[in-house]
């Protein structure tokens, strides 16, 4: 027969593990929307998502593609210079001030029938940020030119 001071604490340490494997398939289940993948233009061109995946495409905003159909709504390509995606824009907020023609951006959104569907667009803050994700696919497709290697040359 166990001692009832020993039974007490496997019974504890039980209900201890019982509670932390609660508790983390709780927050797994919470931020099941919450993550959204990174892709670049020439990974979802290779690979097309899901038609319901919200992901985030980054790139630059191929020059001359954006237009303006309808109030804040938009249309415009994101490029890495080796693929383009057409985006439409059906988010709720005007477009940035500083997003414009070769400008890094990130879009949050889904793909369907070849076209992105974005809902939220992050650019640019300064004249030298680009956001790491976008940095790192322009690397990766060998076409990235860094803006302060250019200013330290002259």
């Amino acid at each position: 027969m166990m001692p009832l001071k020993k039974k007490r604490r496997i019974q504890i340490l039980l209900m201890t593990v019982l509670a932390l494997i609660l508790s983390t398939a709780m927050i797994g289940y919470a931020m099941r929307d919450g993550i959204n993948f990174f892709r670049s233009p020439s990974e979802v061109v290779s690979e097309a998502p899901r038609e319901d995946e919200v992901f985030r495409l980054g790139g630059l905003v191929k020059e001359g593609s954006i237009t303006a159909p309808e109030g804040v709504r938009f249309d415009f390509v994101i490029t890495d210079s080796n693929a383009d995606v057409p985006v439409k824009y059906v988010g709720d907020n005007p477009r940035p001030d500083l997003f414009g023609d070769n400008q890094g951006t990130v879009a949050t959104g889904t793909y369907k029938n070849g076209t992105f569907y974005a809902t939220e667009l992050l650019a640019k803050h300064d004249e030298n940020y680009m956001p790491r994700e976008v940095i790192d696919a322009l690397k990766d497709q060998g076409v990235y030119v860094d803006p302060n290697a250019e200013k330290a040359g002259n």
